[in-house]
């Protein structure tokens, strides 16, 4: 009889204190884990919105004509342009680095 007061004062108590400690902690870490932030996105800069811009206008999209029933079409056309034209001189870039003169081996 005395253990099973005891185990009704002392124990439970002690179980559920354990329990809540974990709890605590489990949620602790998923705060700290939601608190660290990824490194802040890089914020355009007015010349390079003006650039972009420039790039598209000379892929053919006219910001001027409106909403004249095409828009989402030539622009997305324009990008897609102006993102071929990106990997096409990214990639003589970087075909001339590897074709480059090399050092001769002694």
């Amino acid at each position: 009889m005395k253990s099973e007061s005891m185990n009704q004062y002392v124990v439970s108590p002690l179980r559920s204190l354990v329990i809540v400690g974990v709890m605590s902690m489990a949620s602790f870490a998923s705060v700290e884990a939601q608190t660290v932030s990824e490194p802040a996105a890089h914020q355009l800069t007015r010349a390079e919105v003006t650039h972009e811009l420039e790039e598209l206008e000379a892929a053919g999209y006219n910001p001027s004509q409106g909403d004249d029933g095409s828009y989402p079409a030539d622009l997305q056309a324009a990008e897609a342009k102006v993102a071929a034209r990106h990997r096409a001189e990214r990639d003589a870039a970087m075909s001339a680095g590897k074709s480059g003169p090399s050092m001769p081996m002694p």
